[in-house]
């Protein structure tokens, strides 16, 4: 298995799909898992988008004050570091650093040595 090297970043989409208040769904080619992408109050935050106790979408949870809440049992996470706040919850989930150009959002990504 390759070392972590300096992260890349990834076009995702346009600040204008994600809406305030919400988190969309993306699958990318680089990533083993779907990522979210949640507008809280026009900042963008990026986490794995599989709830880490159900199997849930976060994508589709309630995205208020640095959090989401999962939409199947109501764990909630942070935002910034993916952290588990509240049970039933126990393990975090990924989060990914954001950055927001000219209204695109990219997302940082590992990149790995081979």
């Amino acid at each position: 298995m390759g070392t972590t090297e300096a992260a890349t970043h990834q076009l995702v989409c346009n600040v204008t799909d994600v809406p305030v208040g919400e988190g969309v769904r993306f699958v990318l080619a680089e990533l083993p898992e779907p990522v979210a992408i949640f507008n809280d109050d026009g900042r963008f935050y990026a986490l794995s988008d599989t709830c880490s106790h159900a199997d849930a979408s976060l994508a589709d949870g309630e995205v208020a004050d640095c959090q989401v809440e999962c939409p199947l049992h109501w764990a909630r996470f942070d935002l910034v570091t993916g952290k588990a706040l509240s049970l039933p919850a126990l393990l975090p989930v990924q989060a990914y650093s954001v950055s927001v150009i000219d209204g695109a959002i990219y997302l940082a990504l590992p990149k790995v040595a081979n």
